[in-house]
C-alpha cells in the first residue's frame, strides 16, 4: 500500500480532519447537539455538548473541554475553564467518550496544561497520513 500524502492548504487538506471528528461525533451520540469544523492554522473542529459545555479538537494539542463561549465556522471556539484530554493527538474515537468523562472530573490523562504534540506549520510531518486513515474508514 501507497502513502498517500495530502497537499498543503487544498479543499482536501482542510476537511481531513472532518472525517475523524465525524467518527467521534458518532461515539458521542446524543451529547452533541452541533459541530462544525473551524478555520485553519491550526485547523480545529469544535463539539457542541448538551451541557453548554465544548470540546475542541485542534492539530497541535488534540482534544479540550470547556465551557462554550463564543465561536463558529469562521472563527476559532473560545472555551473558559479548559482541560485538555490527554490521549495523543488522535486518540481513537471509542476513547473519547471516557477522556471526556475523566476530564469533566479532573482525573486520569486531562490537564489544565496544553500539550503541543506538534506545530501546524510542519505541514509534511505525516500527520495527514494519520487523519488519512479516518477517511479511508467513512468511505468504505
Amino acid at each position: 500500500m501507497a502513502i498517500r500524502h495530502v497537499e498543503p492548504y487544498t479543499d482536501e487538506w482542510l476537511q481531513q480532519p472532518a472525517c475523524y471528528v465525524r467518527r467521534v461525533v458518532g461515539r458521542l451520540g446524543a451529547e452533541v447537539t452541533d459541530w462544525w469544523e473551524g478555520p485553519c492554522d491550526p485547523r480545529d473542529a469544535t463539539i457542541r455538548l448538551a451541557d453548554g459545555s465544548a470540546l475542541v479538537w485542534d492539530e497541535e494539542s488534540g482534544w479540550r473541554l470547556g465551557r462554550f463561549v463564543s465561536g463558529g465556522r469562521d472563527r476559532h471556539t473560545e472555551l473558559s475553564g479548559v482541560r485538555y484530554l490527554g490521549g495523543g493527538l488522535l486518540p481513537r474515537p471509542e476513547r473519547v467518550p471516557a477522556a471526556l468523562a475523566d476530564a469533566r472530573a479532573g482525573v486520569g490523562a486531562s490537564s489544565a496544561w496544553r500539550p503541543c504534540y506538534r506545530s501546524h506549520r510542519n505541514c509534511r510531518d505525516g500527520f495527514d497520513v494519520a487523519l488519512d486513515f479516518y477517511a479511508g474508514l467513512i468511505d468504505a
